[in-house]
């Protein structure tokens, strides 16, 4: 089924946001463009590649610039359309919030980090549930790492939570994401004994596929710095898969580029 018509209006309301703040900022040919002294002295290594681009030094800096800010924006408002095609919400687990975990959790978890570290053990999904999953009733109760859900969705016998990554995770970023992620597992499954928990990263697109909505998690893995080593494929969502998850339906990575496009238009106009 695709998108409702209400989902479709408040997915271009998201995208009529990000482009209004992004269109003031963008910059003019010829505009005064910042000093950037450093920028400027590393990329007279690359004048000779740049030049067939015909675009002067401080114009290339100020566009790199507004571009990074686009990726910001779309952050966000990836996060905004998850909650319209899911229902859930950002929620944070933090400061007064957070929660409690177990002291054979916590132990357990060190445990499956420092064995995925050294490769003792493969990421296992099954294997790491069925140890942060089962403690003693009688173990003491301990401060859980704090954590922030990016889509928080709550159902009668599950619980979902995603993290959004729109950019290349840094170089062992994986290591921590997964420590957070263990973390977050526990406190949840504490705190919802009777519920299944579920927590994935997700990926809003694969820049590493041909194809605009596909996505390959071999080849995308490879692209990550230290993931294969930290993550099944299991707990990754990546392109049309994290769009499809969150929608219930197929196809919904094409629906919201088809949104996005008309909404362009409509300003455009």
């Amino acid at each position: 089924m695709p998108l409702t018509q209400d989902q479709q209006n408040r997915i271009s309301e998201v995208v009529k946001d990000i482009l209004l703040r992004r269109i003031e900022n963008f910059p003019e040919l010829g505009a005064e463009i910042r000093n950037a002294p450093f920028h400027s002295a590393f990329l007279e290594y690359f004048r000779e590649r740049l030049e067939p681009l015909n675009i002067e030094m401080p114009y290339l800096i100020a566009l790199a610039s507004w571009l990074h800010g686009l990726n910001t924006s779309l952050g966000t408002g990836f996060e905004n359309i998850s909650h319209i095609l899911s229902g859930g919400y950002k929620r944070r687990f933090t400061g007064a919030y957070k929660l409690k975990v177990k002291t054979t959790q916590a132990s357990q978890i060190e445990n499956i980090i420092r064995d995925l570290k050294s490769d003792a053990h493969q990421p296992d999904l099954n294997r790491e549930n069925g140890l942060i999953f089962n403690y003693p009733d009688t173990d003491q109760e301990i401060d859980s790492l704090q954590f922030t859900v990016d889509t928080y969705i709550e159902r009668e016998n599950e619980i979902i939570a995603i993290e959004l990554k729109s950019v290349r995770p840094n170089s062992g970023e994986g290591r921590g994401e997964k420590q957070k992620i263990l973390y977050g597992k526990a406190a949840l499954k504490l705190q919802n004994p009777n519920k299944a928990i579920k927590f994935f990263i997700g990926f809003p697109f694969d820049p590493t596929s041909e194809e605009v909505t596909g996505y390959d998690k071999e080849r995308f893995f490879d692209y990550l710095i230290e993931f294969k080593k930290f993550f099944a494929y299991e707990e990754v969502l990546i392109a049309g898969e994290l769009w499809d998850f969150l929608s219930g339906n197929q196809g919904t990575m094409t629906d919201i580029l088809d949104v996005i496009a008309e909404t362009v238009r409509q300003v455009k106009s």
